[in-house]
């Protein structure tokens, strides 16, 4: 990464149930305004645009982007399950690198329906079918479980196994996270939990209750990149860098472990090792994390994936408080997934936002005190693994 690309503007807008009601085309709309005003820049400055959803038709970034304006500026529609978001963020990191845009648009956003998630198409092979199987080997299939917590639970499962934690290891993850959103005006649950309330509600899979399982979440999040020489001309407060950044997707070995390799954890190392080596920087420099935690055995496994933590030691690195303030390194602030809500396309941005407003200092309740570096982990079944290393710059 040779060119020196800044976060110039975040917006998002709060998460809300699908019960809500709200078009996608609105939500959007406004998180892209946010992020433009945040920027001091308007939509005739973009170069490129990317808009990343899942649920949605072809073209609904063109739907969404014209409710604000119709610049012309060609947009390109991206869908990597639930690491769009950040898979929009690359490739508009790459446009302005390139040197193909002064100013890219990453946008995402998700209208979702109540309930688990289900493949729409079911005439043809659908993409998770390798990662079902993979589980159906291993532990078998259950009917009238979804998909996904099969998928993660069975990864919490293999963790078990292994390393002999309890399940309320795993519960303790939705606790903090309850306790870090309670800070986020942006979050959609914000309610304290007891570890009793969390272990106590209907179980899933694995060692996942209810209450581990990120929540159908409608909401949109956008970020508006720019060169460094860019800002500078234009005289914009840019001072949030992509310091290193990396896409990885499945090799072999996602699919002759256990379930932590079908649910991303080899993505997870691999774009960890290339992000850290890009932005030279190592795990023990990091203070402040968003990573994917859609259920708390995915949050868990990827402590170690990215780390931030020895293999094994995860049990150890929540019983310490070492993900959570006062601790090594806080683990999203934002509240998650688990509680900040999870509306698809629009998750790896909304991660860049909160990271962007922990390095400018103003996160308000959920500052991190002195933080300059910031990790962003966000992972889609499929499989794509997006890790990035933000720093702040003088």
């Amino acid at each position: 990464m040779n060119a020196d690309v800044r976060v110039a503007g975040v917006g998002m807008v709060p998460f809300a149930t699908p019960s809500a009601g709200k078009r996608y085309e609105d939500l959007a709309g406004d998180a892209i305004r946010a992020a433009l005003s945040d920027a001091g820049l308007t939509l005739d400055d973009v170069g490129q645009a990317f808009a990343s959803y899942v649920y949605g038709d072809s073209t609904c970034g063109q739907a969404a982007l014209y409710g604000v304006g119709m610049t012309g500026v060609p947009v390109v529609n991206v869908n990597n399950n639930c690491a769009s978001g950040s898979s929009a963020l690359w490739l508009a990191r790459q446009a302005v690198a390139g040197g193909e845009a002064d100013v890219a648009l990453a946008f995402g956003f998700e209208q979702m329906r109540l309930g688990a998630l289900v493949e729409h198409w079911t005439d043809r092979l659908g993409p998770a079918a390798r990662y079902l199987d993979r589980h159906d080997d291993l532990y078998g299939l259950e009917d009238g479980v979804p998909q996904a917590a099969q998928l993660f639970g069975g990864a919490g499962r293999a963790y078990m196994e292994e390393f002999g934690i309890s399940a309320e290891v795993f519960g303790r993850i939705s606790v903090k996270a309850r306790r870090h959103a309670a800070g986020n005006p942006y979050a959609v649950f914000r309610d304290p939990l007891t570890l009793e309330e969390v272990m106590a509600s209907p179980h899933i899979y694995g060692p996942l209750t209810r209450l581990q399982c990120c929540p159908p979440t409608s909401g949109a999040a956008a970020v508006v990149l720019v060169g460094a020489e860019y800002a500078r001309r234009r005289g914009l407060p840019a001072g949030v860098r992509i310091a290193g950044q990396a896409l990885t997707t499945d090799r072999p070995s996602s699919f002759e472990g256990d379930m932590r390799q079908a649910v991303g954890y080899d993505l997870a190392v691999e774009a960890a090792a290339l992000a850290y080596e890009r932005a030279g920087i190592g795990p023990e420099d990091i203070p402040v994390v968003e990573l994917h935690d859609c259920f708390t055995a995915n949050e868990l496994i990827t402590y170690e994936a990215l780390g931030l933590t020895p293999v094994g030691t995860a049990e150890k690195f929540i019983m310490d408080g070492d993900n959570t303030y006062g601790g090594r390194v806080v683990t999203n602030p934002s509240g998650g997934l688990l509680s900040k809500g999870h509306p698809l396309g629009a998750t790896g941005l909304a991660q860049c936002a909160e990271l962007t407003w922990q390095l400018r200092g103003t996160a308000g309740p959920r500052q991190v005190e002195g933080a300059r570096t910031a990790l962003q982990h966000n992972v889609g079944i499929g499989s794509a693994c997006v890790v990035t290393v933000y720093q702040s710059v003088d």
